[in-house]
């Protein structure tokens, strides 16, 4: 049970990447006194999380009303995930998160973030909803969706955490750092997501 916590937790982290948003939270509410910014960041991880436990629980109904098989999602779950490794490892994703909020800064109308960009897509985006929907299909039983709901549950308050101390992290981490770190996250996720289309590959030549 440890090691499917582990193993959730270690890749929901990866994908949702609370240290990863922390700068791009802190860019977007420059101009926001102290009490906006919290607000904003609770209100972002609270619409986040509703996303991503709506589709936790009916992620799995939903595949079987399409006709879609649990091995051929975590093939193609597996797949996209390795997309998003290679991102972080060259740092495309950091980049594209950067244009989107320098487009975010540059409208002077939009002032509250937490639903759009931060919410959706930074947080709630298709590699986490396709993640938590893959790792919801694969738990088996209650106590399994138990682990994995509670490593989303650490991740999404560790993503709270990172938003609200945003401005003193990255002072104290800084870019360099952040970049080492992404490379080493991108490695691997890209290791687990290979093991999720080895998984579903086995998975379909097994089924009689």
């Amino acid at each position: 049970m440890i090691e499917l916590f582990l193993s959730a937790f270690i890749t929901l982290f990866v994908v949702i990447d609370p240290p990863g948003c922390a700068p791009i939270y802190a860019s977007l509410t420059t101009g926001a006194s102290v009490q906006e910014r919290r607000s904003m960041a609770a209100r972002a991880v609270v619409i986040a999380a509703g996303i991503l436990l709506l589709f936790a629980f009916v992620g799995r109904p939903l595949l079987h009303v399409l006709g879609i098989g649990l091995d051929a999602f975590r093939i193609a779950g597996g797949i996209m995930l390795f997309f998003i490794a290679l991102e972080m490892v060259f740092e495309r994703r950091t980049q594209r998160r950067e244009s989107r909020a320098k487009k975010i800064e540059e409208t002077p109308e939009v002032e509250d973030v937490s639903v759009f960009p931060m919410a959706m897509p930074m947080i709630a985006g298709p590699g986490s909803i396709a993640t938590i929907m893959l790792l919801m299909a694969q738990a088996q039983g209650g106590v399994q969706r138990g682990m994995v709901l509670g490593a989303l549950a650490l991740n999404l308050l560790l993503m709270l955490g990172s938003l609200l101390l945003a401005g003193p992290l990255m002072r104290l981490v800084g870019e360099r750092i952040e970049a080492v770190i992404t490379r080493v996250l991108g490695v691997l996720l890209a290791a687990l997501a290979v093991q999720f289309v080895l998984d579903g590959v086995r998975g379909a030549f097994m089924t009689p």
